[in-house]
């Protein structure tokens, strides 16, 4: 298409409101605007992709007092806050499309329980979900394919005494494609009431606080769920946006209009956040390519710490079927969930090329870093590292390093062992990353075996416990495998380091092994993959006694431990759920070794 046709089309898509106007808007995210504005308008396929909203209440219970009126109030107020957080970053005025009728008013379904207010708590989501989908088609919305928000009437509000508690649901998860959020509904949330200083009603989560207040929390609460329905993560200000207040994904939903009180700065959308919203149909206007697979792959990485060790920078190319517009990097420190991850961004040249300057850093803390690709049609290209952080704040990034030479072996694994073992061989000889990949490719292979414990000669002083056969294994997800984990990217990462040897121990898992008391220690580490999401607690016994027991470890975290076996026979080692399920919980025992005395 010339350049005159292409100018017509954006020019066509801007007139019906599909595509960004923002003429005079400086800064780097001029070029991903434009690069986004050039995807959708080549395609031309403008969509109309709505929010949908639902009201559940319980059999025993009527839908909470005015709640088409409030709500629709309460989402308009949402929708122009994202609006202007889009245009206050060049974005233009975009943001959530409401689902109005004819006359102009918002569109709610409304839904009856099967069971009554007892029936129903804080855990039953799915199940709420569940009987409104019936609804839902009876519509025309398949809630698979689309953004939903579920209202539930599970709160109790008593105006006389100023007293208010709830057992609803409160989540959300999406992405460009759909997503479910659930939140409550009550007679006393109304935007009107967010300037209120007073009254002071009781809190049963948050105590004594202004009703103004009270509004701040729980309508920032929608749109900080909704945010998770639209797929976007926790993160926290940036110190150059903290004069903007507090970011709405971090805690920000507790400060929702809170300058409309004069009790403070209010709430932002962090850059990060904004531009990865700007791909999502709900605010692009555009379905193009909605439902493709970008095939984004991150090539030539590299990372080097800053002279005065205290930050670092990642620069390389993502390669991808759909064009990418921006590259995030959020940096989680260790503890706190994800809420405190800071973010950097860069706007990639014409041929995929960036460079992330990462200085967020917390001292004394390990930390993950998730890289992320975001492409025009919405969906986005993941990696994820970890890296560490000394007391003095100097960076650890010798085994992100170690990843990146180890990447483009791990991205041709599935083209077989012959491509894999090229690749392998173009390593350095002797090096950490070469006989990393030559035990991967043995272990997927076949060709790393194990031997009975009483098969180790005498003269062995120090054995891999992934080279023993144990007389039993099990695992919560998959099959048992050593020296591998068992998924595309199959090196054993635990928290900061890649081990050369090691155990897959998704939880609940278990290896059982005969050592007939002839070793002195075992020593190694435990811990997760950096990834999102999952906990686990490791268990070393010897004859069923307790040995070791880590704390509670979530991703991108490891633990080392040496525990005297001296006259075990039977060790065990154990992988327990941390609490909360046994997703992503892929444990690994890192490089474990059995060790005796010459």
């Amino acid at each position: 298409m010339s350049t005159y046709g292409i100018r017509s089309v954006l020019c066509f898509f801007v007139a019906q409101g599909l595509l960004w106007a923002a003429p005079g808007m400086g800064g780097e995210n001029d070029l991903a605007r434009e690069r986004l504005a050039a995807y959708h308008a080549a395609s031309q396929q403008p969509a109309e992709r709505r929010l949908h909203l639902v009201c559940w209440r319980p059999q025993d219970r009527d839908f909470a007092a005015g709640h088409r009126d409030r709500l629709d109030r309460i989402m308009t107020d949402i929708q122009a806050f994202y609006a202007r957080e889009m245009q206050r970053h060049g974005l233009g005025t975009r943001s959530i499309r409401l689902d109005r009728n004819a006359e102009g008013r918002l569109v709610i379904h409304e839904v009856v329980g099967h069971g009554r207010y007892a029936d129903y708590g804080k855990s039953d989501g799915q199940r709420i979900r569940a009987e409104c989908l019936p609804v839902l088609r009876d519509a025309g919305i398949d809630a698979d394919r689309e953004t939903v928000m579920i209202f539930t009437n599970l709160a109790d509000w008593d105006p006389a005494n100023g007293r208010f508690q709830h057992k609803s649901p409160y989540y959300a998860g999406g992405s460009h494609r759909s997503g479910t959020a659930w939140q409550l509904d009550s007679p006393e949330l109304d935007t009107r009431n967010l300037p209120l200083k007073m009254p002071v009603i009781q809190d049963g989560e948050y105590g004594r606080i202004s009703l103004g207040k009270h509004n701040s929390i729980f309508i920032g609460g929608i749109a900080h769920e909704l945010g998770h329905a639209l797929g976007l993560p926790h993160c926290r200000a940036r110190a150059d946006e903290e004069p903007q207040g507090t970011a709405l994904m971090g805690s920000g939903n507790r400060t929702y209009a809170d300058e409309r009180r004069h009790e403070g700065k209010g709430t932002f959308l962090t850059r990060a956040h904004a531009l990865r919203l700007a791909s999502h149909p709900q605010f692009s206007g555009s379905v193009t390519g909605m439902l493709e697979d970008p095939q984004g792959q991150f090539d030539g990485l590299a990372v080097e710490p800053a002279d005065d060790g205290r930050s670092f920078t990642i620069a390389g190319r993502l390669q991808a079927r759909i064009p990418v517009y921006a590259v995030i990097a959020y940096l989680d420190p260790e503890g706190g969930g994800d809420y405190d991850a800071r973010t950097e961004v860069a706007i990639p040249d014409e041929v995929g090329q960036f460079t992330l300057r990462c200085a967020s850093l917390v001292a004394g803390r390990p930390a993950g870093l998730r890289l992320v690709a975001c492409h025009c049609n919405g969906g986005v290209t993941q990696l994820d590292q970890a890296f560490g952080v000394a007391e003095d704040g100097q960076v650890d990034v010798v085994s992100m390093q170690l990843a990146f030479v180890l990447q483009p072996f791990v991205d041709v694994l599935p083209e077989g062992p012959r491509r894999a073992a090229e690749m392998r061989d173009a390593l350095p000889d002797g090096s950490d990353a070469r006989r990393i990949a030559s035990t991967v490719l043995d272990a997927l292979t076949g060709r790393r075996l194990r031997q009975p414990s009483d098969a180790v000669a005498d003269s062995e002083v120090q054995v891999p416990l992934s080279s023993i056969e144990p007389r039993e294994a099990s695992v919560g997800w998959l099959q048992p495998a050593y020296d591998r984990l068992p998924r595309p990217d199959p090196l054993l990462r635990c928290g900061s380091d890649i081990f050369e040897t090691g155990i897959y121990a998704h939880a609940p898992s278990r290896y059982q092994y005969d050592l007939q008391g002839g070793w002195r220690r075992l020593e190694g580490a435990c811990g997760l993959p950096p990834q999102a999401g999952g906990s686990v607690v490791f268990v070393i016994r010897g004859d069923g006694r307790e040995l070791y027991r880590s704390p509670r470890i979530g991703p991108g975290v490891s633990e080392r431990f040496r525990v005297d076996i001296a006259n075990v026979a039977r060790l065990e080692l154990v992988t327990e759920d941390g609490g909360d399920g046994k997703a992503a919980d892929w444990g690994v025992w890192g490089e474990p070794t059995l060790l005796r005395d010459p």
